[in-house]
């Protein structure tokens, strides 16, 4: 648990439950305000068999870092990537990605961007 100074503002945010996202995936946002512009955090569900549809984010950093389950993670040209719980993966502004659960359970994943994540900021590909 992290603590903060009394004087420091404190949020404690609700995350909503899972929706199914247009990219194949179930989401929920942990954190994600406009109090706090330099990262969001959203957790990420794919089903067994399933791939997340191609996109890149303009002018964001995002990061997978794999919390259970199995996948393989594309990133633009270069070769596809086993990854399993503990990896974490950095994806710099405008790179193709898409990952792919290659296992029987769900891939669980924190999906971490900086600055914040907006979806004018999301393409398809």
């Amino acid at each position: 648990m992290a603590l903060t100074p009394k004087n420091e503002s404190h949020m404690n945010t609700r995350p909503q439950e899972y929706y199914f996202d247009s990219e194949g995936c179930y989401i929920t946002e942990l954190s994600n305000t406009v109090q706090d512009p330099q990262v969001s955090i959203a957790q990420a569900r794919v089903k067994p068999s399933r791939t997340t549809a191609w996109h890149n984010l303009v002018d964001t950093t995002e990061r997978y870092c794999i919390l259970s389950g199995t996948g393989i993670v594309e990133l633009g040209n270069a070769e596809p990537q086993k990854v399993v719980p503990g990896d974490v993966v950095i994806i710099p502004p405008t790179t193709n990605q898409r990952i792919t659960n290659n296992g029987e359970q769900d891939l669980v994943f924190l999906a971490i961007c900086t600055p914040r994540f907006e979806m004018k900021n999301y393409r398809p590909v």
